[in-house]
């Protein structure tokens, strides 16, 4: 592995990172109604977990949801009914008062985000499927386990600094007060899109052809 390579990565990190999908929707949504901490405390779970899907790659569990396509399909599943859920709590409080957001949440509101944050990236097995098609095109194959220990620490620092930078940014008196301004709105738009996207994981794997169709959904 070159230093090349480990650029190409975090570029390619980067994209998709700035994506929208649940994880940055849940991060945006967290950091503008609890302030800069509860986003940190949001994205350090999300980092964890996208990180644990690259490693996980590295590991081969690719190949386990190919030989194994039940187990894609509970997780699939699992994710799907969290997504799903999470829209409908979000929904449902849209319309409800919102306290103003402490300077640093307590240790058990932050431990709950973090979860959640957690919860988020388990519920799409697709990234493990982006992942490992990421590192067939990027790293030659062979790495050893140092070099596996950079690839994924690197992946969790960039995660990490990332929600960090946003959390910082949206944490600010402004973007609070215009989030607040449309809140009603906003959530409920955070909803549909979460259950647009846990409906979206209920759908039906294509009839396998001549190779698993897990092979070929490569995209988080």
């Amino acid at each position: 592995m070159t230093l090349a390579h480990l650029i190409a990565f975090n570029i390619t990190l980067l994209a998709a990172f700035l994506s929208p999908g649940p994880a940055m929707l849940y991060a945006l949504r967290n950091t503008l109604r609890g302030g800069l901490w509860l986003g940190v405390a949001t994205g350090c779970g999300l980092a964890l977990v996208a990180a644990g899907w690259t490693l996980a790659a590295f590991l081969g569990l690719q190949a386990v949801f190919v030989l194994v396509p039940w187990a894609y399909g509970a997780l699939k599943l699992a994710g799907a009914a969290y997504l799903i859920w999470l829209a409908w709590q979000i929904w449902r409080d849209a319309g409800a008062p919102l306290a103003e957001a402490p300077d640093r949440p307590t240790g058990r509101v932050a431990w709950r985000a973090f979860g959640m944050g957690m919860l988020i990236n388990l519920a799409n097995p697709k990234s493990v499927l982006f992942a490992a098609a990421v590192l067939v095109v990027i790293f030659p194959a062979g790495l050893p386990p140092a070099q596996v220990a950079l690839i994924v620490g690197n992946h969790l620092l960039l995660e990490v600094a990332g929600y960090a930078l946003i959390a910082w940014a949206l944490s600010r008196p402004a973007a609070r007060a215009a989030y607040m301004g449309a809140r009603r709105w906003l959530d409920r738009l955070a909803a549909l899109v979460l259950g647009a996207l846990g409906l979206r994981l209920l759908a039906p794997l294509p009839a396998p052809q001549t190779r698993s169709p897990l092979a070929s959904e490569v995209l988080p």
